[in-house]
Parts: C-alpha cells; sequence; structure tokens
C-alpha cells in the first residue's frame, strides 16, 4: 500500500477552520472581560458546544499529523517552550495560562514521540481495539476526573485541581489526551492512503493557508485580538 507523502489540503483546511472559530470564540472572550460587552457573547449554549467541537477537531488533527512528522519528540519540545513562553506572558498579565491546548498538545507530542516504536507496533496489533479504547476513554474521564476537586496539589495536568486552581484556558491530559491518541490512530489510515479519493484532492486554499501556519497564528492571536479590545475600549470610552 503506497504511503502518502505530500500536505493534504482538506487537513490544512480543518486545522485551519478550527483555528478560526478558535480566534472568534477569543475575541468574544476579550470583548466580554474587557470591553464589558453581554456575558451572553461567550457565554452561551452554542459555543458551549463549539468549544468542545473546534478544539477537540484541533487536537484530533494534531494527532493525525504525528504520522507524518519526521520528529514528534522535537516538535514537542518546540510547542512546550512556546507554551512556557505563554505562562510567562499570561502570568504578568494576571489571566495565567498554565495548562492549555498547546501546553497539552506539546506533551502530548513528547510522550508519543518517546514512546512512537512501541505504540505502533500496539497499534498494529489492535487495529480496532484502539478507536475502541480512545472514545472509551473520552467518555470515562471525561466524566470522573476532567476539573474534580482535590486536596493534593500540582496534579491540574491530568485534570485534578485544589479549590485555588486558575488557568484561563485548560486542557487537562485526561481526557483530552485520548482525543490526540484517536488522531494518531486516524493518522495511520490517512498515511497510507485508505481513505477515499476525494479527501486527498479536496481543495480550500484560504483556510488551508491558515492552518500550515496554526503555531504562528495561535500565539499572536490573542495579543492582536487584546491590542484590538483595549482600541475599541479606548475609542467607545
Amino acid at each position: 500500500m503506497e504511503q502518502v507523502k505530500q500536505r493534504i489540503e482538506l487537513m490544512d483546511a480543518m486545522r485551519g477552520l478550527s483555528l478560526c472559530l478558535m480566534v472568534i470564540h477569543h475575541f468574544l472572550y476579550d470583548l466580554v472581560v474587557f470591553a464589558g460587552a453581554p456575558s451572553w457573547f461567550f457565554w452561551n449554549p452554542v459555543f458551549e458546544v463549539l468549544h468542545y467541537f473546534f478544539a477537540g477537531l484541533f487536537i484530533l488533527l494534531s494527532g493525525v499529523s504525528s504520522n507524518f512528522s519526521r520528529s514528534n519528540t522535537k516538535r514537542g519540545l518546540k510547542a512546550l517552550a512556546v507554551a512556557l513562553g505563554i505562562t510567562v506572558v499570561t502570568y504578568f498579565m494576571e489571566m495565567p495560562i498554565l495548562f492549555g491546548v498547546l501546553h497539552l498538545l506539546g506533551t502530548c507530542m513528547l510522550l508519543y514521540g518517546l514512546t512512537q516504536n512501541r505504540w505502533q507496533d500496539w497499534q498494529r496489533r489492535n487495529e480496532k481495539a484502539q478507536p475502541l479504547v480512545c472514545i472509551l476513554g473520552i467518555l470515562v474521564f471525561a466524566r470522573l476526573v476532567n476539573g474534580y476537586p482535590t486536596t493534593i496539589p500540582h496534579l491540574w495536568m491530568f485534570g485534578l485541581t485544589t479549590p485555588d486552581f486558575y488557568s484561563s484556558d485548560y486542557f487537562p491530559l485526561l481526557p483530552w489526551m485520548f482525543v490526540f491518541l484517536l488522531g494518531t490512530w486516524a493518522g495511520r489510515y490517512v498515511r497510507e492512503g485508505r481513505l477515499p479519493r476525494w479527501f486527498y484532492e479536496a481543495k480550500a486554499p484560504l483556510l488551508a493557508a491558515v492552518g500550515r501556519r496554526s503555531l504562528l497564528i495561535y500565539v499572536a492571536h490573542q495579543p492582536v485580538l487584546y491590542g484590538l479590545t483595549m482600541l475599541l475600549v479606548f475609542v467607545k470610552g
């Protein structure tokens, strides 16, 4: 079975779509928190659902892309370095991000890179079982662990938080690592060319261009949105 080696535009486009929705979501948050916009701009049933959709899609696609990376270890270290910078900056802004989506992805990439050979061997031997395990992990830990209160400090990486814990963006390993792992399973099908031809031939150039610059846009968008929000506050006031 011939493996796919070129970039798949539809995957870039889906990543770009999830990133665009994420930017809109964060802009609405800034408008509510800093510009006095009505709270329903951000806290509403529509975004409560969409938030998990576009965040989950972004994480899933990162898992898919792990099948195409030359070094998931280096990829993870790079993401974690950027995530640490975000933590430092947001700490001084008094809206700290201790374990946001980039921290999650960097950790998942690093752990996957360090265990990739054994993990892929397990995938080959349990091709049908892996998606069931991942879905079960998502459902179980989303229900039992995520945000579960504890008196033991420093377990927030795993979804166990003390009452005084706060992170303005929070994606713990449990249950989200199972979304990433589900992506690594799906990525084998993508790389081996086992999906319909239209998946590899579909075009969406604008969204794909956004998706190819996802890390840069993710890092830059919040300072830009914050500056734009403050400009609106200044003009309004």
